[in-house]
């Protein structure tokens, strides 16, 4: 395709639309990205990313490196902070994840759902020196995902009859991680996030995912009651 009709495919996008396009393409495996690497991603010329680039290193929201690549910027905190902030759901799961993980010695996270994606908006690490953690702001869509699974069960009504099933991801989107979600739901019923527990593979057999399982199920439940949910 050349540079001309990349800019025409998408001459019917807004600034912020390909603005958010090129935001996008940062992630927790792309964090460092080159204006040539972006410009197909997005369909735009190397010019028009370049503009749209600078414009966000004047704001912070993104910054280069020696290497002339970018990488996101402190900016982009200012920017989410307000909403994390107000996210009562984080809020009500902070100190309940802090005792999932102390409790498993495994990574615990809170996912919440955009309509397509699960996003992780807040992580207690494991201790232990083999984990698996993602940064905040990842997005899983893969259906394979037991966050995303726990989001589109709810989607399609096949959640457990007393609403606290967990989901799990038997190394299914990696051959190294086992993922297992629980919905929390808030005083309407609704799902409004889940609790995910993720661990390596090697240390997670039957045994250890049942185990984990109820865990993650009784922590979900727990938040589920401090958003005011039955």
């Amino acid at each position: 395709m050349s540079p001309h009709s990349s800019d025409q495919s998408r001459r019917g996008a807004s600034v912020i639309e390909n603005t958010v396009a090129i935001l996008r393409c940062f992630s927790p495996d792309r964090q460092e990205l080159g204006v040539t690497e972006i410009a197909p991603r997005v369909g735009l010329h190397k010019s028009s990313v370049s503009r749209i680039l600078a414009s966000l290193e004047q704001e912070g929201i993104v910054e280069q490196v020696p290497s002339k690549r970018y990488r996101l910027g402190l900016g982009i905190i200012a920017i989410a902070g307000p909403l994390l902030a107000d996210l009562d759901v984080r809020r009500a799961a902070y100190p309940i994840l802090q005792t999932l993980t102390r409790t498993t010695t495994e990574t615990s996270a809170l996912m919440v759902w955009d309509g397509a994606e699960a996003i992780t908006v807040e992580q207690i690490p494991s201790p232990q020196p083999v984990k698996h953690t993602s940064s905040l702001g990842s997005r899983y869509r893969t259906e394979g995902s037991a966050s995303v699974k726990v989001f589109l069960n709810a989607a399609a009504g096949t959640g457990h009859a007393d609403g606290f099933a967990y989901a799990l991801n038997d190394a299914e989107t990696s051959p190294h991680e086992v993922g297992i979600a629980a919905p929390v739901r808030d005083h309407r019923g609704e799902v409004t996030a889940a609790i995910l527990i993720a661990a390596p593979k090697f240390r997670t057999d039957a045994d250890r995912v049942a185990e984990l399982g109820e865990h993650c199920v009784q922590a979900a439940k727990r938040v589920s009651q401090r958003l005011g949910g039955h």
